[in-house]
């Protein structure tokens, strides 16, 4: 359920449920997925989400892969935690857990509009014993650090034996840290007091014995700006290893999430960050809808973020966009690396690109004029007045298909040429991956013809010439970090641009199939009802005219098939892993590698008259996604990316 899926498909239909219904419903669905062979595959190829080395880092001494946490608040029953452990994140909040059961069956409330989600209950868990049960057979490699609290309405020493309690029994290999939440909003300032002194001296005294796990400070978030210095100053930095702040506000019918809170989360970070040492972590919870929330809490003071609600309203896509905004901040101040050379690498993919579209513009004019070269009047033992002779839609037919192929031909070279240029030659890793993947199904699709007993020595030969500038262009190739501004807010050109992701990433996967099933066609049945209405012929009559007539025409669909699926493959991983906003030559690259294909295939139809409305009707739903996608990418991707942006939080 990437974001492009999310914001335009699945939101709008969860949002109309009821909230508990549509968290399971998805909970579920996502660990379904994550449980089929092949599906955390699956879920990292549909977002690209692994983090990058860059974002490696430590809470407390525990390694991290990225400072962005989960909040146990979207997983409370951890259903999920496999599918989401794949989603960019660094570490997993586990909680809040408590030593007994709190069930609570009143709705959990929203408003898409102020994106608030309101909770009934704040400490609703499953107790102490499923949930241990759980975390110790963790499906996934992230650290966990369990929230525990203490049971509501227990007496002081009541509350710290629970809290003795769960981390004794808590204190696995598998659990990281705890956030201790037993502060309270409500009440005198002085039972918050005696209240820290009894659990400082209650792990002073056993918590030793226990664990050596790091123990964080749970704030309410909305804990009084005057009390916390106070509170700071009685947390003993020697049994403190950082501070957690709270992710809610309290209000009369539970607790609140909401993006209204920001301001009050940044002014505590603030707080916090100038009472504590540079090397106390301090972990933000509250507000983060957007990267741009998620960089305003690390420059106010924070060490790492924990998503919760914001990734109901964003989607799952957020931690990627988070993690990107993260590098961009690290080194846009840094100088850029040197160009490598030409002849390195990305120049062979260029030259590639290049031969490409002077081979596919070649062919698309012998395609409409003679059609057939001397080695194919050779194959057959006929000129190509004795084939015109045949049937006088025969040449027609074989013209349809080679120009199709030829105007394939050219949006690859074209694509080629682009994703070398301005990826392959800056790193990008989804560039690399495209052309990687694009080359790998593309070369040996020249040779699906063989089994007919056709040999196409121009096939062969451009094969020859192109695979070695392929293996040239892969080499020495290291990834690179995308070093230009990323998206940092949920805009309406964003949105906008989640429908035209989705109309490519669907041209992408209907493109895919259909050179896959032409592809298949062409090594088996060669034609489809509507080619021999249109030639008015049967197969029989063309073996009967010629035996080597159908071995020539699966050539030429095989080959059609292979440089569709070639090309599909690559505007797929493009669509899926490459928008970024304010590449203005992406825009361009989807422009004119897609409209010599469409030009092609839908202009030889009506040229030759074979206007079938079921055998044109892919090709008008491919044109219809290409110009709706072109359409609402265009704000997005051509655009100077500063207007979308909003006036970041003043910070020290």
């Amino acid at each position: 359920m990437p974001d492009w899926s999310y914001q335009t498909i699945f939101r709008p239909l969860l949002f109309r449920l009821p909230s508990r219904v549509a968290r399971g419903a998805t909970l579920h669905a996502m660990r379904r997925i994550s449980r089929l062979p092949g599906g955390t595959l699956l879920i990292k190829t549909l977002g690209h989400m692994e983090p990058s080395p860059m974002l490696q880092g430590r809470i407390a001494g525990i390694p991290i892969p990225t400072p962005v946490g989960l909040s146990g608040i979207v997983d409370p029953q951890g259903i999920a935690l496999k599918a989401l452990s794949q989603f960019g994140f660094g570490f997993i909040e586990v909680g809040p857990v408590t030593l007994h059961p709190i069930d609570c069956s009143e709705p959990v409330l929203h408003d898409r509009r102020r994106e608030t989600i309101i909770y009934p209950c704040a400490h609703e868990n499953e107790g102490l014993a499923k949930t241990l049960a759980r975390i110790e057979r963790p499906d996934h490699s992230l650290p966990q650090f369990v929230r525990i609290a203490p049971m509501p309405g227990s007496s002081p020493e009541q509350a710290v034996d629970e809290l003795k309690s769960l981390i004794q029994a808590l204190s696995g290999p598998s659990v990281a840290g705890f956030y201790l939440d037993f502060l309270t909003v409500a009440g005198d300032s002085q039972a918050n007091f005696d209240f820290m002194d009894r659990v400082n001296s209650m792990i002073r005294e056993s918590v030793p014995s226990i664990t050596t796990k790091p123990l964080f400070l749970h704030i309410p978030l909305e804990y009084p700006e005057a009390l916390l210095s106070q509170t700071i100053n009685r947390s003993d930095p020697a049994i403190w290893s950082g501070y957690v702040l709270g992710h809610s506000l309290e209000i009369g019918r539970g607790i609140e999430l909401s993006a209204r809170s920001k301001e009050l989360a940044i002014s505590r970070i603030q707080s916090l960050r100038s009472a504590v040492s540079g090397d106390t972590a301090i972990i933000a919870s509250a507000a983060i809808h957007e990267p741009q929330d998620a960089l305003d809490m690390f420059r106010a003071g924070a060490d790492n973020v924990l998503l919760n609600s914001g990734l109901v309203f964003s989607g799952p896509g957020f931690p990627k966009r988070v993690n990107e905004a993260i590098i961009y901040d690290k080194i846009k101040s840094d100088p850029l690396p040197e160009s490598p050379s030409f002849w390195k690498h990305w120049g062979w993919m260029c030259l590639l690109g290049l031969s490409m579209i002077v081979g596919g513009m070649i062919a698309w004019l012998i395609a409409a004029s003679s059609v057939v070269l001397p080695y194919d009047e050779e194959f057959l033992g006929m000129t190509r007045a004795e084939l015109q002779q045949i049937n006088d839609h025969l040449l027609h037919f074989m013209s349809h298909d080679r120009i199709t192929l030829a105007g394939t031909m050219i949006s690859i070279g074209i694509l080629y040429y682009q994703l070398a240029k301005n990826g392959l030659r800056h790193g990008l890793h989804w560039a690399r991956t495209a052309l990687m993947v694009s080359g790998v199904v593309g070369f040996p699709s020249f040779f699906l013809y063989l089994g007919y007993g056709f040999f196409d020595p121009i096939h062969a030969a451009a094969a020859a010439v192109l695979f070695p500038m392929f293996l040239l262009a892969m080499r020495r190739n290291p990834d690179q970090p995308f070093r230009k501004p990323v998206n940092l807010i949920n805009s309406k050109t964003w949105r906008l641009a989640m429908w035209g992701q989705l109309c490519f990433v669907a041209l992408g996967i209907a493109l895919s199939v259909g050179g896959i099933v032409i592809a298949g066609v062409g090594v088996t049945h060669v034609f489809v009802p509507q080619d021999l209405t249109f030639m008015e012929m049967s197969r029989e009559q063309l073996e009967q005219a010629n035996p080597k007539l159908i071995p020539l025409i699966a050539h030429d669909r095989a080959g059609f098939g292979g440089a569709l699926f070639s090309n599909a493959v690559m505007l797929l991983v493009l669509s899926l892993w490459g928008l970024q906003q304010g590449e203005r030559w992406l825009w361009w690259t989807l422009l004119a590698g897609g409209s010599p294909a469409f030009i092609a295939g839908l202009s030889v139809h009506y040229d030759i008259s074979y206007t079938d409305f079921v055998h044109l009707l892919p090709a008008y739903i491919a044109v219809a996604l290409y110009v709706a996608g072109l359409i609402l990418l265009y704000p997005y991707l051509m655009r100077n990316g500063r207007w979308t942006t909003r006036k970041m939080t003043n910070l020290p």
